[in-house]
């Protein structure tokens, strides 16, 4: 799907949609008035831009729209992953974990399960 960049902001609202499946416009404003400080109309711009981006689709129901997602949450972290890769790494994964790897605090726990990702990734 050629969707152009999501934006935090309209990363909320698709948070919505994924949590909902679908929703009515009134039921993602009210959702999102209660976690941010956005006035309807500022909602409802950013599921147009969403719409427009074709990462949210919607269907006429009654006098109402029902909105629901065109792309999944796995998709879209997926989509985001490559992009910050290849901007802040330049498409390097080596050196975006060792970046990781020496500026995070990681437990035994933390390093364990990494292990077992990298055993696992190499004996696929």
């Amino acid at each position: 799907m050629g969707i152009k960049r999501i934006s935090d902001s309209e990363w909320l609202v698709l948070r919505v949609l994924w949590a909902r499946e679908e929703a009515l416009g009134a039921d993602i404003v009210a959702s999102l008035q209660e976690t941010t400080t956005w006035k309807p109309t500022t909602i409802k711009t950013l599921l147009s831009r969403l719409v427009k981006k074709g990462a949210v689709g919607f269907r006429p129901e009654a006098n109402v729209y029902v909105y629901y997602p065109r792309i999944s949450e796995a998709e879209c972290a997926a989509r985001e992953r490559r992009s910050f890769l290849q901007k802040v790494y330049g498409g390097d994964p080596r050196s975006m974990m060792a970046a990781f790897l020496t500026e995070e605090r990681l437990t035994p726990d933390d390093i364990n399960a990494l292990r077992r990702l990298l055993d696992e990734k190499n004996s696929s």
